[in-house]
């Protein structure tokens, strides 16, 4: 039985995720069978009733475990913090972590399922791990036995656009399992599909799909509400940076965590702002507008200290090329303080080898290319043949036009 506050009455969205259809429409899928949930705080519905609430009272199932994926259950954590077994306070359930000592479920977590429900948001990135917990729990299903259900949402960028370099399988990691598209323009369940198709993972995954979602729709286009998936990913604005920003993970500037614009803010105490700026706006990137700015994080790189840097503002949702972007944002800030920037060294998301802008850019091509001083137009230009090829590939596994 679903509880009552998900029928309460309210505007209909123009949209209808995988959880709406799930348990208004198609609530058979579970009848009859033991299942586990695999959610996090973003995993609600359009009255944003949690996952966990309404499948618990589904009749005639049992919602008999409950998975949590980077940042846990509720969205607590921040980055690279190992999330520990834990008990959920409003269920009471115990709640695996997929992200710690151990990022796939083992065979005794499985041990008496039939089912393992996937509701996780995703923000249209490679390196978002929400995508790459799905795909190793797909693999531990197929050996289990465990039917997998993913429950689609909307890519809040948008399914059309498709940006960025396809990754050299030899610089798989976390942030990067397989080889997707910088920006790949799928959803979560679309994705999932591909590494079924793509990579062979086996086993049996159905895809409750999204109702009234077309390929050119923003979040804004669907009338459902946003509910932040991670910590540092708090506004849609946020979310369209953020296939660049992430890329400044991989450098010593701060990315804006520790502030109110994480990804959107980006600098460094060696940074002149308006020196930064003006840069930047020679490069006559689509679709943003550079304005100096300084900002104090505190907590992360530089916390406690001003660092001088830029906002992206987004001026055309549609030209804007946010990993071309980001690619800029980490040049100009090479070139202009040649002394003061460093790359990241490793540690960084269980890679302990490889520099952590290397398995960001699934290479070491771009950031030697960078090095060399390499224009960003021909960088972008290298990348044209497999991504096209890359987009023929995924043709397969779409499931909206």
């Amino acid at each position: 039985m679903v509880t009552p506050a998900a029928l309460h009455s309210g505007p209909v969205p123009a949209v209808q995720s995988g959880l709406d259809v799930l348990v208004h429409h198609r609530l058979g899928l579970l009848r009859g069978r033991r299942f586990g949930l695999l959610a996090h705080q973003a995993s609600v519905d359009a009255r944003l009733d949690h996952a966990a609430d309404l499948l618990r009272h589904v009749r005639r199932a049992r919602l008999a475990a409950l998975f949590a994926p980077e940042h846990g259950l509720w969205g607590a954590a921040q980055d690279l913090v190992h999330i520990p077994l834990a008990r959920d306070p409003h269920t009471g359930m115990r709640v695996v972590s997929l992200y710690g000592e151990r990022r796939e479920p083992t065979a005794a977590m499985l041990r008496g399922l039939d089912v393992l429900v996937i509701d996780l948001q995703d923000v249209g990135a490679r390196y978002y791990t929400y995508q790459w917990t799905t795909a190793l729990a797909m693999r531990a299903c197929a050996r289990a036995g465990v039917r997998v259900l993913v429950l689609d949402r909307p890519n809040p960028l948008g399914g059309e656009i498709v940006e960025g370099n396809i990754p050299d399988p030899a610089f798989a990691s976390f942030v990067g399992l397989y080889p997707l598209a910088a920006r790949p323009g799928m959803t979560l369940g679309e994705i999932a599909r591909h590494l079924q198709q793509a990579h062979a993972l086996g086993g049996a995954v159905d895809v409750v799909g999204l109702r009234g979602w077309r390929r050119s729709m923003l979040w804004e286009d669907t009338g459902l509400p946003w509910v932040a998936p991670s910590p540092n990913m708090p506004t849609l604005d946020t979310a369209r940076v953020y296939p660049g920003g992430c890329l400044i993970e991989g450098t010593n500037m701060s990315e804006g965590r520790g502030t109110t614009r994480p990804f959107e803010w980006v600098g460094a105490p060696w940074l002149d702002a308006h020196d930064y700026a003006e840069a930047l706006a020679a490069e006559r990137l689509p679709g943003v507008v550079f304005r100096p700015a300084r900002f104090r994080p505190t907590f992360q790189k530089w916390a406690d200290h001003v660092c001088g840097g830029v906002q992206l503002h987004v001026t055309d949702r549609a030209r804007f090329k946010p990993f071309l972007t980001g690619l800029a944002v980490v040049a100009a800030a090479r070139r202009l303080a040649p002394r003061a920037f460093r790359w990241r060294r490793p540690p960084y998301e269980f890679e302990r080898r490889r520099l952590p802008i290397d398995i960001l850019l699934g290479t070491d091509r771009i950031r030697r290319a960078l090095e060399q001083g390499a224009s960003l137009r021909s960088i972008e230009r290298g990348w044209q043949p497999d991504l096209a090829r890359w987009r023929r590939r995924r043709a397969a596994a779409l499931l909206y036009r």
